[in-house]
């Protein structure tokens, strides 16, 4: 048997970039999550996944959109990270942002953003494995990433020094 606190700190020792992910409703109502559990999964088709947790009130409203978009943060956007990550009712109050082409919410300054629909959603454990068909992207070419590494938060430069 694996002790799920053995289980998380050994696979801490993986770094993993933090992705808010968004979409919106048809009556305009926007949602996001933070997730550190993105990857790219196909270059032809063009697919990329992430794993939500079961227990997220986000996911099931975002699952019934049919859409999202990967919000790829900066090691600068710590803050807006925390607030994504809160049970707040709307987390976009008061936060100006863009829109993708399908129009879902573009986080500011984010370093990347991937705008798919959902190809598939299988059961994996205590989450879920969904599985993007990607129609747009863009990335920006400064910045470095927000990382999360052995339990925390980090700019990618602090782990490349041992900060």
């Amino acid at each position: 048997m694996i002790d799920p606190r053995h289980f998380r700190t050994v696979l801490g020792a993986y770094p993993t970039g933090v992705c808010v992910i968004t979409s919106v409703d048809a009556q305009g109502a926007r949602t996001g999550l933070v997730v550190g559990s993105f990857t790219s999964i196909s270059l032809d088709p063009p697919l990329v996944g992430f794993f939500p947790d079961k227990r997220s009130s986000s996911w099931p409203r975002i699952a019934a959109t049919g859409r999202f978009c990967v919000n790829v943060l900066g090691a600068d956007q710590l803050d807006l990270c925390r607030h994504f990550a809160s049970r707040a009712d709307d987390k976009f109050a008061e936060l100006a942002h863009g829109h993708s082409p399908s129009g879902l919410p573009l986080l500011d300054n984010a370093l990347a953003w991937i705008d798919c629909s959902i190809e598939r959603v299988d059961d994996v454990g205590d989450h879920f494995l969904v599985v993007g068909a990607v129609e747009a992207m863009d990335a920006r070419m400064e910045g470095t990433p927000l990382l999360f590494f052995r339990g925390q938060y980090h700019d990618a430069v602090e782990i490349a020094q041992g900060v």
